[in-house]
């Protein structure tokens, strides 16, 4: 019996001993678990890695890569953070895992964040980083981006394609991914690139009732004026409205990638938020010419300093 408590006890300790955190010099709580990699990051490595950040007592996410576009950048040493995990990533190598805590109470005194609603005294928030893979210089590293943004957009449009498939909604599909709902094709000429599309439109989240943003209330309102191919609006408006002429209504299914993206627009639109529009065209013509700059006294050109 004694014997038994003995061992019991050593598993304990052992178990305990396994899962504490160490302190960085900033007083950071970390631990590392080690993957296969040998060497450790080093100065002016490009660098892929996935960061979670969590709140324990709400169990919820702040914000998150995993599951979408992994982080990039090139390692500076000469500007490493202090009480975050950068401060971490010359001990580290590929295939590695990084775990931390983050104090609210540290953070407020930085004055990185305020107590409020969210963040309370005496919470933490939770971190995790996994150093999925390092590039022997930036090309390389845009290359494997550019397959992440590619994926993570079809994705998106497998979810909206499988959402309206579900739904019976009949679309039509954009070049870059937007699913188009026709439902009344209107007359004239297309909104086509450089063409003026004046816009009634009501933005919502998938399977919600009430929208983030509307110009119109029971098809009355204030139109929007867009000039297409300006890059004045979100890229899936670009795409939907070419499909378009004078009268046309229609609903747009858009990617986040062709909407928001990773960083959404907050806090109205979470990251990686797919979402629909209620369009109707109500004019499409050639845009007026855009009146030329006066020129600065005496001919020289706006913002031009005098002698150059």
């Amino acid at each position: 019996m004694i014997k038994n408590t003995i061992k019991l006890l050593l598993a304990i300790v052992l178990f305990a001993s396994c899962n504490q955190y160490e302190k960085s010099p900033s007083g950071l709580a970390y631990k590392i678990t080690k993957g296969n990699g040998k060497e450790k990051l080093k100065h002016g490595q490009a660098i892929k890695l996935n960061i979670e950040y969590k709140l324990p007592a709400k169990d919820s996410i702040l914000s998150s890569s995993f599951e979408h576009i992994p982080v990039y950048f090139v390692l500076d040493t000469a500007h490493l953070g202090k009480y975050n995990f950068t401060e971490l990533l010359t001990s580290v190598s590929e295939g590695d895992k990084i775990e931390f805590r983050l104090s609210i109470d540290t953070l407020k005194k930085m004055g990185m964040v305020e107590y409020n609603t969210i963040f309370h005294k005496g919470d933490f928030i939770a971190g995790k980083v996994d150093i999925i893979k390092t590039f022997p210089g930036q090309p390389e590293m845009m290359a494997d981006y550019n397959k992440e943004v590619e994926a993570e957009k079809q994705k998106e449009i497998a979810a909206l394609k499988a959402y309206t498939d579900k739904k019976g909604i009949k679309t039509q599909s954009t070049p870059g991914g937007v699913l188009v709902e026709i439902i009344t094709p209107g007359e004239g000429p297309k909104a086509d690139s450089g063409m003026q599309a004046s816009v009634l439109y009501r933005g919502a989240f998938l399977d919600s009732k009430n929208a983030f943003d509307s110009n119109m209330v029971n098809g009355v309102g204030q139109p929007y004026d867009v000039v297409v191919g300006s890059h004045g609006v979100i890229p899936g408006w670009e795409e939907g409205l070419k499909l378009l002429s004078k009268g046309a209504k229609a609903r747009f299914f858009i990617p986040a990638m062709l909407a928001y993206g990773p960083q959404g627009s907050q806090p109205v639109i979470p990251p990686y938020a797919n979402l629909s529009f209620d369009i109707q065209v109500t004019d499409v013509k050639v845009p007026a010419p855009k009146a030329a700059e006066p020129a600065m006294p005496g001919g020289q050109p706006q913002g031009q300093p005098a002698g150059q």
